[in-house]
């Protein structure tokens, strides 16, 4: 079973839509805080639309963003500080129902988490993207993360 993520930073809509066709992917999964974006085509409503007519489905998930105090320590490049503060949202009721949520998607079908950075490392979405595969692979025995 394969998870996909993929950050939209310094790409076009259409790159990250062949992107997510190429690899065979059913569903994004959005895991901004904030589903706008100043880079054309990235706004919730445009994507939806946009993924849809391509066939892939779409979904924005709210609570799996990274909260405020740690969207502003990334742009300053304070990764570990991006970490403890999105590890200490995760804790939330509805952060861990959303997650649970994404899970249930990448259970039945291929599943890329979306969000803005183009560096999967530097990215709450590779916590994510760990999390599920941590509880996929209990089940299924097997899962793998692509970046995409």
């Amino acid at each position: 079973m394969k998870l996909a993520t993929i950050g939209y930073e310094k790409e076009t809509q259409a790159v990250v839509i062949g992107k997510l066709k190429d690899a065979g992917v059913e569903l994004v999964v959005d895991v901004r805080a904030v589903a706008s974006s100043r880079r054309a085509g990235f706004s919730k409503t445009l994507l939806s639309a946009s993924l849809n007519e391509a066939g892939i489905g779409y979904v924005h998930l709210r609570q799996l963003g990274t909260p405020k105090p740690g969207r502003d320590a990334a742009r300053k490049g304070h990764i570990a500080a991006m970490h403890e503060i999105f590890h200490a949202h995760m804790v939330e009721p509805g952060a861990q129902l959303e997650l649970a949520k994404a899970t249930e998607f990448a259970r039945g079908k291929k599943v890329a988490l979306l969000c803005y950075e183009a560096d999967a490392a530097g990215c709450h979405r590779t916590i994510l993207a760990n999390w599920i595969c941590e509880d996929l692979s209990a089940e299924v025995g097997g899962c793998e993360i692509e970046n995409l």
